[in-house]
């Protein structure tokens, strides 16, 4: 095969022409074609056999089935002057045989069967920490998951803690309110007098006793108690608190008559 039926199959066969090109200054080189093309491109070349195409497509980084095709196409043109023996291979077929004419020496063989051995030994050692790992992680999981547990049953018990601490404080805080309107209707029941006479015409020995109910305490409550329950009810009604001054104004008066008369016993 000359240089111009190189070129003109390689162009056939879908190479481009700068790979074209290179591949027959290659086989040039290898002295696989002959130095005898005219540059001409001329199309009725005969090539000798349908094995020297196929090879030479297959140097070329042809595919088999292209190859194959190009070869029966070229038979039906007659541009190949015989069928050859078919003895050419594909790479996959000399890769086979190549593995197969593979023979290893016994000496060999120990040597592989040795470094297999350590491979396996290594990846059972890896295999082992691995799980040693998953273990150590499960159970570290298993700790924080009852630690989280034992938090969470702490704050259930902490809110329940602080919400029957809220219902009785709302409870008190009702009971009080009530105490103080009782107070208030009371107040305003038994004092319909004109504040400034209250301030200038005190009343005359009032009974102690009943102030101390009037507060809503026993008749033996102590004078401390008695205070206690003042100071409450004070601030209840302080205006500055939201308070009715009219009602401040006669708790403290009341309370100044009971110490007065407390301090004339």
């Amino acid at each position: 095969m000359n240089t111009d039926q190189a070129f003109d199959l390689l162009m056939e066969a879908g190479v481009t022409e700068d790979t074209s090109i290179q591949t027959v200054r290659r086989w040039l080189r290898e002295r696989k074609i002959n130095y005898e093309g005219t540059g001409q491109r001329d199309r009725g070349y005969i090539i000798d056999n349908t094995d020297q195409v196929f090879n030479m497509l297959k140097d070329a980084g042809v595919t088999d089935s292209i190859a194959f095709q190009i070869v029966r196409r070229l038979l039906r043109e007659g541009k190949i002057q015989t069928v050859g023996t078919g003895n050419h291979k594909t790479k996959n077929q000399q890769n086979e045989t190549d593995s197969k004419g593979l023979i290893i020496n016994p000496s060999d063989q120990d040597k592989v069967v040795h470094q297999l051995k350590i491979r396996i030994k290594a990846q059972d050692e890896h295999i082992k920490g691995i799980e040693h790992l998953h273990k150590t992680s499960i159970t570290n999981l298993i700790k924080q998951r009852d630690i989280l547990h034992k938090e969470i049953a702490n704050l259930k018990n902490e809110k329940s803690e602080l919400q029957k601490e809220t219902k009785k404080l709302l409870k008190e805080n009702i009971d009080l309110t009530n105490e103080l309107l009782k107070f208030k209707e009371e107040l305003f029941k038994g004092n319909k007098r004109d504040t400034d006479k209250t301030h200038d015409v005190p009343p005359s020995s009032p009974n102690t006793n009943d102030y101390r109910q009037k507060l809503g305490l026993s008749k033996m409550a102590s004078d401390k108690e008695v205070l206690t329950r003042y100071k409450q009810l004070l601030k209840i009604t302080h205006p500055d608190h939201g308070g009715n001054a009219t009602a401040f104004h006669f708790i403290k008066t009341d309370y100044d008559y009971f110490r007065n008369s407390i301090k004339l016993k």
